[in-house]
């Protein structure tokens, strides 16, 4: 079938690779399956800096049809401070909060928006609690594609004004995000349009595998023993997965048997994490998630279940954080490592924190954070636990006689 095709998760039913993401027979979600050419550490070694670097193992058949706004290959980070203050010593912080749009969305989004142009579509959208209205905003105008975003009215205005800046037509929904969700789907369905995190998925969380490949080839092709990933519908931890076993199907990895993948969710929006702690394999959807981390407040996961099953493949657990941990979790990290994330991040450090705290993580284990989006993206979240700025009067001797 060529470099690729799709495969139903669910049946394995095979089909060509075309604008298509659900099975005809059961349903189910539809994955990108390839016929890898063979590659070594050394093809990947000086390439361009952006997650375009593994092409070869993207859904993309021709270069030409690339979007690229040179998102990717982010740092990722030895966290020794912060390290220090938890009790490890092998702590990174992959920090995506660094990308053009400044969250981990511009890997999906570029991928599934190179794919839309590789497929001739007319337009592109997105569904989004914020960070993906910015990503594919951003990606359409760099195509020079009409876009149009689906998102709920009550995320932070920092995000509603970033994706409007690149020109985007923008639908705010009196509702929740999975009432824009279905929105989107209708709507995508009905005019062609590519909705990258609907009917585009199959191809858009390909992006977010990426995640994967940097972390391997940045720890020299080595496999972290924990990494700690924050979840919204669950696509981007089953992505992470997913590239970590094509990296040892080609022979990049050896085993992957020691590593550990661990869900991390906001108290408030947690059905993922409700369903492990109940031990069941049916996620129940939030009606009205209450969170500070919008980003994740996804209600009805849609990989939910698929995480589940990836948390019992890599012996892996999943935890939720309130509000307050999470806020303190955002100023531990700066505090510690520069970082400034927005709350998403925080969920993921705040849960790390409760598992070393419960000894599910060992001091000398090297253990990949996730930190997936900017803190000035969320700045109205963070302003409540801050020390509120003194205005003094320019006066030397006054200033003077506060500082030190």
């Amino acid at each position: 079938m060529g470099k690729n095709h799709l495969q139903c998760r669910e049946c394995k039913k095979e089909y060509e690779p075309t604008f298509k993401y659900i099975c005809d027979e059961c349903f189910g979600p539809l994955d990108v399956k390839y016929d890898f050419p063979s590659v070594n550490k050394d093809t990947f070694r000086d390439r361009e800096k952006t997650y375009w670097r593994y092409f070869e193992l993207l859904p993309i058949i021709d270069k030409k049809n690339i979007v690229s706004i040179e998102a990717g290959m982010t740092p990722l980070v030895k966290a020794e401070k912060l390290g220090k203050e938890l009790g490890l010593n092998n702590l990174y912080i992959k920090n995506d909060s660094v990308n053009p749009t400044f969250s981990f969305k511009d890997r999906p989004a570029g991928v599934a928006i190179s794919k839309a142009k590789e497929f001739g579509l007319e337009s592109v959208g997105c569904a989004s609690t914020g960070n993906l209205a910015s990503a594919t905003a951003a990606h359409a105008a760099k195509a020079n594609m009409p876009c149009y975003i689906f998102a709920p009215s009550n995320i932070e205005t920092a995000k509603i004004a970033q994706a409007l800046s690149y020109g985007a037509e923008y639908i705010s929904v009196d509702g929740t995000y999975d009432e824009a969700n279905r929105i989107a789907a209708q709507i995508g369905d009905r005019k062609g349009v590519g909705v990258v995190n609907i009917n585009m998925r199959s191809y858009y969380v390909e992006g977010s595998k990426t995640l994967a490949y940097e972390v391997a080839e940045q720890l020299d092709w080595n496999v972290p023993n924990h990494l700690i990933v924050p979840t919204g519908s669950g696509a981007m931890l089953n992505a992470i997965c997913k590239g970590f076993e094509e990296l040892q199907s080609v022979s990049l990895l050896d085993d992957l048997s020691s590593m550990h993948m661990h869900c991390a969710q906001p108290q408030g929006c947690a059905p993922i994490v409700d369903a492990f702690d109940k031990n069941v394999d049916k996620v129940t959807a939030v009606e009205q998630p209450n969170t500070v981390a919008k980003s994740l407040a996804i209600g009805d996961p849609g990989d939910g279940r698929y995480v589940l099953k990836r948390l019992k493949q890599y012996n892996g657990v999943a935890k939720q954080t309130n509000d307050k941990e999470i806020l303190d979790a955002i100023l531990l990290l700066a505090k510690t490592e520069g970082i400034f994330t927005e709350p998403a991040g925080g969920v993921s450090v705040s849960v790390l924190k409760k598992m070393v705290e419960e000894g599910k993580i060992d001091k000398d284990e090297p253990t990949v954070c996730y930190v997936t989006g900017n803190g000035l993206k969320a700045t109205e979240s963070i302003m409540t636990v801050l020390k509120k700025p003194q205005v003094m009067q320019a006066d030397v001797a006054k200033i003077s006689a506060v500082i030190g």
